[in-house]
């Protein structure tokens, strides 16, 4: 009742909220295609790589959604450049690109004089939102929720069964290129809510979890986004009611829900594995027996 009573009287909580939720979807979305492309360090690697990005474009008094999406664009096309003209693979090229932008990204905030703590930038403080930033945040998930619609089958193509995809004329590498830049616009309007250092946590653990709930890829995409928007009410709500970082809050609320999904889903859950497997073999030992 005391976090519905400060969110029905607080605009910045309830400019928090809305920020949050829409994060939580879109993570959730896009997540989905990372998890089944096997793609997990390279939306690690683009959600650091943003980082210089941010603190050039506060250098240049622009706001940093700008800069970021250039830097995680940037990343992307590097990383398939030097592991595509080179014998490094795309895992070893992930980790030179991305910790390369990093360390360049953490000099600038050394060297930025700005009233704005860029740390928030790292870590998250999504309570202390500006409605500017809510608004690009809204925007941009318009954007991705609207690009995954309509190239839905596209996506789905291509991230189950590349050979097929090509088989049918679809540009692979265009299609790779273009989620890229869809989970650079998630890290940007991320970084608010959950900062650089925790943003992969809210992209991977959704879709994660759906991932053990369901087969289907659209029920996963919902299951996943209807995650990341409870990851987002509840942690905020735990960062509210005993003042924590907000950010750390949302990704353990998300991990907590991985891990009720891990113990107890009714397909691919631990507990209803091994029921199964003692059951399968007490069927055998009674088949011998008899």
């Amino acid at each position: 009742m005391e976090f519905i009573h400060a969110l029905l009287e607080y605009t910045f909580l309830q400019k928090a909220l809305l920020t949050s939720v829409m994060v939580g979807i879109i993570c959730g979305v896009i997540g989905c295609f990372i998890i089944l492309r096997g793609m997990a360090l390279m939306g690690d690697a683009i959600s650091h790589a943003v980082l210089p990005g941010v603190a050039i474009s506060y250098m240049l008094g622009i706001n940093f959604f700008f800069g970021a999406v250039l830097t995680g664009v940037l990343t992307a096309v590097g990383i398939g450049y030097v592991s595509q003209n080179s014998r490094i693979k795309n895992d070893a090229a992930i980790g030179i690109i991305f910790t390369a932008f990093f360390a360049i990204g953490i000099i600038l905030i050394s060297l930025v004089k700005s009233s704005t703590d860029l740390y928030h930038i790292l870590f998250g403080n999504v309570l202390a939102v500006r409605t500017s930033d809510m608004w690009i945040t809204l925007v941009i998930g318009i954007i991705i929720l609207a690009a995954v619609y309509f190239f839905y089958k596209e996506l789905l193509v291509s991230s189950f069964d590349p050979t097929m995809s090509a088989a049918y004329g679809l540009p692979n590498r265009l299609i790779h290129y273009f989620l890229m830049t869809l989970l650079t616009m998630v890290t940007v309007a991320s970084l608010q809510t959950v900062g650089v250092i925790l943003v992969v946590a809210m992209l991977i653990t959704p879709a994660a979890t759906a991932y053990l709930l369901t087969n289907r890829l659209s029920v996963m995409i919902f299951m996943s986004a209807a995650f990341g928007a409870i990851s987002a009410i509840f942690g905020l709500f735990l960062s509210l009611i005993y003042n924590v970082a907000s950010g750390a809050a949302i990704v353990l609320v998300s991990a907590f829900l991985f891990t009720l999904a891990f113990l107890f889903s009714p397909k691919q859950g631990v507990l209803f594995r091994t029921i199964r497997a003692r059951k399968v073999k007490s069927a055998l030992r009674d088949k011998s027996y008899s």
